[in-house]
């Protein structure tokens, strides 16, 4: 704890704040899309709300402390988005025999460790370019609000720019501080709608189906890995951090299984949100960005503790607030990763292809972009540089012809 202390900054405070409220301002959202599709009763919900939230929590903690990383970890919005049509056609029990398989599943990944094997195989420059993919509608998205909050969103650019010029540390919290006080002068905040009220968890007895399995677990378990915890390890490499994915993986699946009674349908590797915790803004020093995400971890503690009050947040703050404030805390992390994956001219195909297709958002055989823009990104750099190879084979041969 000494430590920690030593290495506190409010920087990197800030960072971890500002992940935690993008967490809940996008993926928050689908969870209640799901429980309304369902009907699923606001006591479900609550307990669903403080299951992941306190899983975040002491995932993020527990993690960033002992590796001394920022690690964010948060639910699986890919998997959230899938249960909107799947739950409905399905009992609550059996979905959560399901979220108990799908994790049992991906811990036995994580303790075999052959996702790592995976991971050190992925040409850095594919790596980076699906992460830039995955952020480049949060960078766009800042300028998309534009149109509905001009002077809002014009003010919090301005005040990026200016604050990164001086102090580039606080950038960010300067960015959330001015976009607070113009919604609420505007009367864009809506302090009537805040409300006080703890979230109480609901124990749900898991019951076991083939078609649960099929058409719930095993689904969840390729969005994870591939979805979440290939680009939440993209951005870790991203960042020079060399942390091994087996543990993680392992970890985040021990405690899906353990609150999957009260709701939670799985937790993994942030990516979007991590980028937040591992750039610069967070702190000069690598070494000590690992406080964001302990940071982090104590906003999703509170947060999940007084679930009612969350909901009640993301109601009174004006979304275009949070979508600039998401896109201009990750400029750093996505000028970074555009410049890793352009940086090997070799790769820079591939890179742009991986680039592209996770960007494009598209979703083919119920997967996601970011897992089709790995695949084509690979495929383009096996075929490419089989090429090279056969080009550099071909050209010593020729010229001992020539000499002949």
């Amino acid at each position: 704890m000494k430590a920690l202390f030593h290495d506190l900054s409010l920087s990197a405070l800030v960072a971890g704040c500002i992940a935690t409220l993008i967490s809940y301002a996008g993926p928050l959202v689908i969870i209640f899309q799901v429980a309304d599709s369902a009907g699923l009763s606001h006591t479900v919900l609550s307990s669903w709300v403080w299951a992941i939230s306190i899983g975040s929590a002491v995932l993020g903690i527990g993690l960033s402390l002992r590796y001394r990383v920022p690690l964010v970890i948060a639910w699986s919005a890919p998997g959230s988005a899938l249960l909107v049509s799947l739950l409905p056609q399905i009992s609550l029990n059996e979905a959560v025999g399901a979220y108990l398989v799908a994790n049992l599943i991906i811990l036995l990944v994580g303790l075999s460790g052959a996702f790592d094997r995976i991971i050190g195989r992925l040409p850095p420059a594919i790596s980076a370019a699906m992460l830039a993919g995955i952020l480049f509608n949060f960078g766009t998205g800042l300028f998309v609000s534009l149109q509905s909050q001009p002077l809002l969103v014009l003010a919090m650019f301005a005040t990026y720019l200016i604050v990164k010029r001086l102090l580039p540390r606080y950038a960010v919290m300067a960015v959330l501080l001015v976009g607070c006080l113009i919604a609420l002068v505007s009367g864009e905040l809506h302090g009537e709608a805040l409300v006080i009220g703890l979230a109480i968890p609901l124990w749900i007895t898991p019951e076991f189906s083939l078609a649960a399995t099929l058409n719930i677990a095993l689904p969840l378990v390729m969005v994870a890995l591939t979805g979440q915890f290939v680009p939440g390890m993209a951005v870790l490499r991203n960042a020079g951090y060399q942390t091994p994915a087996s543990p993680l993986i392992s970890a985040s699946a021990t405690a899906s299984l353990l609150l999957a009674p009260f709701g939670c349908h799985g937790l993994n590797l942030a990516a979007i949100t991590a980028a937040i915790c591992t750039g610069r803004e967070a702190h000069e020093d690598p070494r000590k960005r690992y406080v964001a995400g302990v940071a982090g971890g104590l906003c999703y503690l509170l947060l999940g503790l007084f679930g009612a009050t969350l909901v009640s947040l993301f109601s009174a703050l004006p979304k275009e607030l949070i979508a600039a404030l998401a896109g201009l805390a990750l400029f750093g992390a996505i000028g970074g990763a555009l410049a890793s994956a352009m940086a090997t001219p070799d790769d820079r195909e591939a890179a742009l292809i991986t680039f592209l297709v996770t960007a494009s958002g598209m979703s083919f055989l119920g997967l996601s972009a970011a897992f089709w823009g790995l695949i084509f990104g690979i495929a383009a750099h096996l075929l490419l540089s089989a090429r090279r190879t056969e080009r550099r084979q071909v050209e010593p041969l020729g010229e001992r012809e020539v000499a002949r």
